[in-house]
């Protein structure tokens, strides 16, 4: 007989990204075909007698997402912004809420003061669905674990 723990850990728990959404100051991005974002110890080295060792000195957050373009979603507004010398901010919020998670939960992060890096004004493929990819940059002590699963 198994125990409950096997049965946790069955294939069909495992999550899918199928599953995930993002938000854009509060409003769906409902073309979102990927995202990822990270936060990367930048360290100096430390001796410690012979050893060398390191110290974290600060914390960089960055991060993307892809969409399947259907609108421009103030691309426009944002490059006029930059143009007139504006760093706009924002709100992302990710959401994963598969089906089959343990339990049914669901995993939620906010990442406040969100800036992009580039913009992709214009591209097309002949024959593909136009993919817009959006690198991002975020203060990692604007993140924050609203729901996990445990």
């Amino acid at each position: 007989m198994r125990n409950n723990e096997d049965i946790t850990y069955r294939g069909n728990r495992r999550l899918s990204g199928s599953w995930g959404r993002l938000y854009w100051n509060n409003e769906l991005v409902f073309e979102i075909s990927k995202y990822e974002a990270k936060v990367t110890a930048n360290r100096e080295t430390v001796n410690v007698g012979n050893d060398e060792d390191s110290k974290i000195v600060s914390l960089k957050g960055e991060g993307s997402f892809t969409i399947k373009q259907v609108f421009t979603r103030g691309l426009d507004s944002m490059l006029a912004a930059w143009v007139a010398g504006e760093d706009v901010r924002g709100n992302l919020v990710t959401a994963l809420d598969d089906p089959d998670a343990v339990g049914g939960q669901d995993e939620r992060v906010s990442f406040g003061n969100v800036w992009f890096n580039e913009l992709m004004v214009a591209i097309a493929e002949k024959g593909k669905v136009v993919e817009k990819e959006f690198p991002f940059g975020f203060t990692p002590s604007d993140v924050q674990y609203l729901s996990t699963i445990a």
